[in-house]
């Protein structure tokens, strides 16, 4: 039985963990303020030797929850292996020896060393037979070294198996329970997940004894501090949305997350080729090139990375201002984890998502699950992107004239024997030596907004919903498939927060039409379409004065070349002459029509 510990109030600082003081004064140095709830519930179980389950959100601190207190218990004089940290991936594991490191950096003779395969077993053997108080690794590494009897787990004193619920996705779960019985059998064991599944739940039960449980729940699942956006784009308008995106948006460094290795080359190299900085990172880089990748990242050389998700689990950059879910991801856990890489320790981050019409059911589930809203954001227009970008321009020209003003001697004489010709206009040489300056390149976008906005419709709202494939011809009632069915437009759409039903209602109730005849409902951004048999005047007249969500129906028949054109002729009644077996008719405010669509004739 596990003993599950409650929220407690909060510590007013780390000096109430009772942590080394040479771990305390690095974490002083670090800016820590107050440990958050998983630390100042995981750190005091963790001091006393007990095994433990900790169940918190990714970017709530399970790191330090753990690495503040095995460093406190560490001996820096034994040479042994004291501690080791799995983790699912390279990435997670580098990171979590960096964390170290830095909160050990009081500590004289602290070594530590990251396993993890695709790096060179020379170099890790020869770091282990130096002598290694903590390895943190992945579980396909560990193992290998513990068969060739490299990796010696004799002295070890606590295991930490982190992020174990996505061990177990990646199929590791068998391999975690051998290393365990590698382990000396008085270890103590810490265990964190973002989630407790069943084969979760198992290792636990029969390898920790009496575990502490702590569970953080918060309101919700995803940092306050950043801002979730989402935006109506798919196929192959994708890249010229993240291009406006990036034209626009204020941003330090992007992280865009795709679904597969051979997208995350795809995108990257197109924005490469429109002139961003960006690289691709996923399982197939070696793992050199990784490293030097995401040092990039950090040091400022690339301004965009292009990942999948188990390639970024576990990065940790400061200047990562925005993520993009350029595919939206498989499960909302995925989700949170994507934008958990931006936002972290109270800075402020962005986080946008690209909705395709198939997905919208996931953003639904997303928003309901995470329990916060996903605003709509508008997509940039030519004109948006032009005036940003003379607005940077000019930004850089005042920028160089205040730093250089003093170091133009040179160019300032040059332009002075220029301008003394009396056939150069001012006007005319500065204009050319702006376009030099800008590398010959147009300053504003030229032509419309095409290709995304041709697949869009937009209101003041900011929601998109795409027109391009969307057919103009009406389906077949299921029950009556030989009514002649045209498919109409309605001006109530996703942001008016309008629903089927309402609209079946609305249609049935005041145009006195029966729910049978009313066919397939599509809701988009602005606007909806619904499949009715043709409608005659009197019957369209009371519609489009009909108000749903506060907003008139506005009922008109859709077509794609002019969605607002009709191309039937009005007043024409349902139109199919063939006899249907029934005797039920459709009543309408003028009379009665036979479910054969014909009128009735009065007597």
């Amino acid at each position: 039985m596990s003993e599950e510990i409650s929220n407690t109030e909060a510590l007013s600082s780390f000096a109430d963990l009772q942590l080394d003081q040479r771990v305390y004064r690095a974490v002083c140095d670090l800016g820590f303020e107050s440990p958050s709830k998983i630390q100042e519930q995981a750190i005091p179980v963790l001091l006393t030797g007990a095994d433990l389950i900790g169940q918190a959100q990714t970017g709530t601190g399970k790191t330090a929850a753990f690495a503040l207190p095995l460093l406190s218990k560490l001996d820096v004089n034994q040479k042994e292996v004291q501690a080791l940290i799995l983790t699912p991936t390279r990435e997670l594991a580098i990171q979590i020896a960096e964390a170290c490191q830095s909160f050990a950096k009081y500590m004289e003779n602290f070594h530590i060393l990251p396993i993890y395969g695709g790096a060179s077993y020379d170099s890790q053997i020869r770091a282990l037979n130096r002598g290694v108080q903590i390895v943190v690794g992945t579980p396909g590494r560990v193992m290998d070294l513990i068969r060739r009897e490299k990796l010696d787990l004799s002295a070890l004193k606590t295991l930490v198996l982190d992020e174990a619920d996505e061990m177990l996705n990646m199929g590791f779960i068998e391999d975690i329970e051998w290393i365990i019985t590698q382990c000396p059998q008085n270890r103590q064991i810490a265990l964190f997940s973002a989630t407790m599944p069943d084969a979760i739940r198992k290792v636990a039960t029969s390898y920790l004894h009496e575990p502490k449980e702590i569970r953080i729940a918060s309101k919700t699942t995803t940092a306050s501090t950043v801002r979730q956006r989402f935006w109506y784009v798919s196929g192959l308008h994708k890249i010229d949305a993240m291009v406006r995106l990036l034209e626009v948006e204020p941003y330090e460094a992007v992280l865009v997350f795709v679904k597969t290795k051979t997208d995350a080359d795809a995108v990257s190299l197109k924005l490469s080729a429109r002139g961003f900085t960006s690289e691709a990172l996923h399982g197939d880089i070696p793992q050199k090139i990784r490293e030097k990748i995401v040092d990039k990242l950090k040091n400022g050389q690339i301004d965009i990375l292009v990942a999948t998700d188990v390639a970024a689990r576990g990065l940790d950059v400061d200047r990562i201002t925005h993520v993009v879910n350029y595919d939206i991801p498989y499960d909302v856990e995925s989700y949170v984890h994507r934008i958990g890489r931006t936002g972290r320790a109270g800075r402020a981050g962005d986080a946008i998502l690209f909705v395709s019409p198939r997905d919208r059911k996931m953003l639904r589930i997303i928003e309901q699950t995470t329990r916060q809203k996903i605003e709509p954001m508008l997509m940039p227009s030519n004109e948006d992107i032009n005036r940003h970008r003379v607005n940077a321009f000019k930004r850089k020209i005042m920028d160089r004239l205040e730093e250089e003003r003093d170091d133009l001697d040179d160019f300032r004489e040059l332009i002075g024997e220029l301008l003394s010709d009396e056939s150069v206009d001012s006007v005319e040489l500065c204009t050319v030596l702006a376009r030099m300056a800008n590398n010959d390149e147009p300053l504003v976008r030229e032509g419309d907004d095409e290709p995304v906005q041709k697949e869009m419709s937009d209101d003041s709202s900011g929601h998109r919903s795409e027109t391009r494939e969307i057919s103009d011809k009406a389906e077949p009632l299921k029950d009556f498939p030989d009514i002649e069915m045209c498919r109409y437009r309605l001006s109530v759409g996703h942001c008016d927060g309008v629903k089927p039903g309402q609209i079946v209602g609305a249609i049935a109730n005041e145009g006195d039409i029966d729910s049978c005849y009313i066919g397939h409902i599509d809701i988009y951004g602005t606007f909806s379409t619904v499949d009715l048999p043709v409608v005659p005047d009197h019957v369209r007249a009371v519609l489009q004065k009909t108000r749903v969500c506060g907003r008139c129906l506005e009922l008109r028949e859709f077509t794609k070349e002019n969605p607002g054109k009709s191309s039937r002729s009005r007043g024409k009644p349902f139109a199919s002459e063939k006899k249907i077996p029934g005797k039920r008719r459709l009543s309408t405010r003028n009379g009665d029509f036979e479910r054969t669509g014909r009128r009735k004739k009065s007597r």
